[in-house]
């Protein structure tokens, strides 16, 4: 991964790239966004340009010996720390160890911008519990003892901290503090609250933000027609990720399905809910992961019109609907239903019944709508 892989971002890019030239990097970086962000990219790409041997003004050159081995997550002088489960229960440490690593650099390669969920999928632990367990945190101590191999620098990247074991974290903080000469720390995280305060105090914080829709629409504008553009860009919402899953998706959620859902809730149409929370329980994940996101998005567009600021993103016929959606709603129930749609989300990702979750929430949607001003 270079940084010409990643869209947009410039200022995060150029002081990474300026630390490096001027010999100032920090020991120890917590690079730090939203689920979604291209944190662990940008990581990589400041990985790679570390261990370049011809580097450029703004980027790693992407030919020497060292961004050869980099770029296919090869490069001796790399150290990946991320969270899994021991899937087949195999008691062979090192060949467990393996098997993981050669799992992690496929995974880098076909899906760089995926989160934790595309990463247990890939490596068959969706319905098992990940972590970073205590002994990596031995294994990170014994590997940043020996010398760099090629590279000046010896660089750990810890995906996901968040995950570490309490004891794996703590053990891990003398280390962070005091590294040997020349070691580079990068902890990637989509959820830095959860890290021990301990950790925290010894980084420099990169936040990382969702990329602007503009950059999302150039990124993946050569990869998908231009007429289901808008609609993708829409539904990512700054997730790069979550945009590329879509383009290879044929029925991707529209607003005209969550039209379909609201008039059903408004009119209290028992029969049409029970319909809709069928179809809702058939489809995959990823889909009933986006029909709440759609909902989520177009809530943010009717609290948008409400207030009249200038903000709309939607257009057409998805404005229509804003403009006459927004007629029965008001700032409290917007409130309240943004509530409601992220605990059905809450509750959705820890494997509840799908159709139990829509229903329920059909009918809490229905009461919503039809309560007076």
């Amino acid at each position: 991964m270079r940084f010409a892989d990643i869209p947009g971002l410039s200022d995060i890019k150029t002081n990474l790239v300026r630390s490096v030239h001027e010999n100032k990097i920090p020991h120890a970086q917590l690079l730090a966004g939203r689920d979604g962000s291209v944190n662990l990219p940008l990581a990589l790409a400041y990985t790679t340009f570390l261990h370049c041997q011809n580097r450029q003004a703004d980027d790693a050159c992407g030919t020497c010996a060292a961004c050869s081995k980099s770029l296919k997550y090869i490069h001796p002088d790399t150290h990946f720390v991320f969270p899994y489960s021991n899937v087949d229960n195999d008691k062979d440490e090192e060949r467990l160890k393996a098997e993981l690593l050669k799992s992690w650099r496929q995974f880098l390669t076909e899906q760089p911008f995926g989160k934790i969920e595309d990463w247990t999928a890939f490596h068959g632990s969706e319905d098992k519990q990940v972590l970073i367990s205590r002994e990596e945190s031995r294994e990170i101590i014994r590997s940043l003892a020996l010398k760099p191999f090629e590279s000046r620098f010896k660089v750990m990247l810890i995906w996901q901290p968040e995950y570490m074991h309490p004891a794996a974290a703590n053990g891990i903080l003398k280390i962070l503090e005091e590294p040997s000469s020349f070691t580079i720390f990068l902890l990637v995280s989509n959820a830095d609250e959860r890290l021990l305060p301990t950790i925290v105090s010894r980084t420099q914080r990169v936040t990382v933000p969702l990329l602007p829709d503009d950059e999302v629409k150039t990124f993946l504008a050569p990869r998908v027609d231009a007429g289901r553009l808008p609609g993708l860009v829409q539904l990512a919402e700054g997730n790069l990720n979550r945009g590329l899953q879509l383009i290879d998706r044929e029925d991707n959620p529209t607003t005209e399905k969550f039209t379909q859902w609201m008039r059903a809730c408004f009119k209290r149409d028992a029969i049409q809910l029970l319909t809709l929370a069928d179809d809702f329980h058939a489809a995959d994940k990823m889909d009933q992961r986006n029909m709440l996101t759609v909902a989520l998005t177009m809530m943010r567009e009717s609290l948008v019109h409400l207030s009249e600021a200038p903000l709309l993103r939607v257009q057409g016929n998805d404005l229509k609907f804003v403009q006459d959606f927004s007629k029965v709603l008001n700032v409290p129930k917007i409130e309240k239903a943004t509530h409601l749609l992220n605990e059905a989300y809450f509750h959705l990702e820890r494997n509840g019944s799908a159709k139990m979750i829509f229903l329920d929430l059909s009918l809490q949607l229905s009461g919503l709508l039809k309560a007076s001003r």
